[in-house]
């Protein structure tokens, strides 16, 4: 990996501030990069399936150039501070789980804390839970015949002999839950 300041402020500057949860994401992309031998991903030899939407998230596309565009950054939301990596080219993968802090912390002292600890004192290292997803995909295009918007094939519904996107596409279902 480049130098770790550059790396930090990179993630700064992507995020828009220094914060405790940007911390974690950018200590958990160093680490994997670590243990899996992974660099800045040009394309989707390393992924991240992440269990969370927060700040992380951010430094772990500025370090390791995991994005959803690429489609080597997804989400398997659990709410959990908690990543999987993959190294596509060597198989290997790895799933970091941020230990419990130990007492009520600041947001200062959080940001010190996990900006000075041990990276192995940080997390927890275990099996990946998630097979490593497919490359990304590409749809064949459909226009839906009610609003006249296009959809990828794989969210085309048909419904009364029409190709229906998801939002026009009613649902059958016996139960209506108020």
């Amino acid at each position: 990996m480049k130098d770790k300041k550059a790396l930090w402020d990179r993630a700064v500057d992507f995020h828009g501030h220094a914060c405790p949860g940007l911390t974690i994401g950018y200590r958990a992309a160093l680490y994997a990069a670590e243990l899996l031998d992974l660099d800045f991903s040009e394309d989707e030899d390393a992924v991240c399936v992440s269990e969370n939407d927060a700040c992380g998230v951010d430094a772990i596309q500025a370090v390791l150039g995991c994005s959803i565009g690429k489609g080597n950054l997804l989400f398997h939301m659990t709410g959990k501070q908690a990543f999987s990596f993959y190294n596509r080219g060597t198989g290997k993968s790895v799933r970091l789980v941020l230990r419990p802090r130990s007492g009520e912390m600041t947001r200062e002292e959080a940001f010190a804390h996990y900006q000075s600890c041990a990276q192995e004192e940080m997390f927890e290292v275990k099996e990946a839970a998630v097979c490593l997803p497919e490359r990304a995909r590409h749809f064949e295009t459909y226009v839906c015949e009610n609003c006249g918007e296009a959809a990828g094939a794989n969210w085309i519904r048909l419904s009364g002999g029409k190709k229906l996107c998801i939002d026009c596409c009613r649902v059958y279902n016996r139960f209506d839950i108020h």
